[in-house]
């Protein structure tokens, strides 16, 4: 889960890329037209993109294009496990996670080969800003990161990813919920204002109703009533979108020059780039709201893990459950019991 905001004001002041030579200018283009295959949107005619669309992330390419510099990707996302173990194997990351992290180092050295400096994303796992809103333990978001870390190590993907959290910022002194209050009181918006825009903006009306829905099927245990259940959930996604923009205002202070992309659907014209990671049935799953299913045509596809289930067996790597390989078809023989100890699928 993370979020973004079409009017955040870009941190960054370099001219338009109308002042790059027309070379760099080229190559700007050339590095987004890479990026554009695996937009994440709910645009229906993305089939008519092209670069030009997108003069924001052409103007923060070009500002590290000119420079002859590594262009650097700021990407919020990979927070924690969803708690609801109807999606999920477990609180810490699986296939799905290392798929989604292979991806983004091919693309970076795609990106290498028309760009000589390259490209680098840096992670920026959102978690701890409102693990506490979600119901997610912080002792579980810090499990997910330190293997999250631990995985790009392993997987050798170390020259094109990085990770940043909340446990780079504000010291080791404070705790993180004082973290947290701190970030939410000094650069989130107030729950008033996010009302009112909810109200007039389809963009954050859509992420409102998104993280709604996240929260209801996540919320275990509940003994209210379903109407109540919805209630709560309402004031707690303000809650949660108001700590994402802290925390998208607390990266852009501490990297102003990154280009800016986000795990969520993005239009053309907005200020973070939408992109997807890994095919899945809609615009909004997550490796971290799902589990991997492995197709006998050799796809992977997220859904959840109930889902799943019924389509085929568990894979094992390290110890623990990786994956599901689909059984016969696919389409519905998987006893979900399978306790296959095979690595996973390279």
């Amino acid at each position: 889960m993370s979020m973004s905001h079409s009017s955040t004001t870009s941190s960054t002041s370099s001219a338009a890329t109308t002042a790059l030579t027309p070379e760099a200018e080229r190559i700007s283009h050339e590095i987004l037209g890479l990026l554009l295959p695996h937009r994440r949107t709910v645009e229906p005619d993305t089939h008519l993109d092209t670069t030009d669309h997108f003069p924001e992330q052409l103007r923060q390419i070009g500002d590290f294009v000119r420079n002859n510099e590594q262009v650097i990707f700021s990407l919020p996302g990979f927070p924690c496990k969803s708690p609801n173990p109807d999606k999920v194997f477990s609180h810490l990351p699986d296939h799905g996670e290392r798929l989604a992290m292979r991806f983004l180092d091919s693309l970076c050295a795609e990106i290498e080969k028309v760009y000589a400096p390259g490209a680098r994303v840096l992670i920026c796992s959102d978690g701890h800003i409102f693990g506490d809103v979600i119901g997610v333990p912080d002792e579980h978001i810090d499990a997910y990161g330190d293997e999250l870390r631990e995985m790009i190590r392993a997987e050798g993907l170390t020259d094109h990813l990085g990770t940043f959290d909340l446990r780079d910022v504000y010291g080791p002194d404070l705790s993180y919920d004082e973290k947290r209050k701190q970030a939410a009181e000094n650069l989130g918006p107030s729950i008033e204002e996010l009302k009112a825009e909810v109200r007039v903006d389809d963009s954050t009306l859509r992420m409102y109703r998104g993280i709604t829905r996240f929260l209801v099927e996540d919320t275990a245990n509940w003994e209210g009533s379903r109407s109540a259940l919805q209630r709560d959930c309402r004031r707690r996604a303000y809650e949660v979108i108001l700590r994402s923009r802290a925390w998208s205002e607390l990266i852009a202070e501490s990297y102003p020059r990154n280009v800016r992309l986000s795990i969520h659907p993005q239009n053309r014209g907005e200020i973070k780039f939408g992109i997807r990671l890994l095919g899945a049935a809609d615009a909004w799953t997550t490796p971290w709201h799902s589990v991997l299913l492995h197709h006998t045509d050799g796809s992977w596809e997220l859904m959840h893990r109930r889902d799943a289930e019924k389509l085929g067996r568990e894979v094992y790597q390290d110890g623990r459950p990786s994956h599901f390989e689909a059984v016969g078809d696919g389409s519905g023989t998987g006893t979900g019991t399978g306790t296959d100890a095979r690595p996973t699928a390279a």
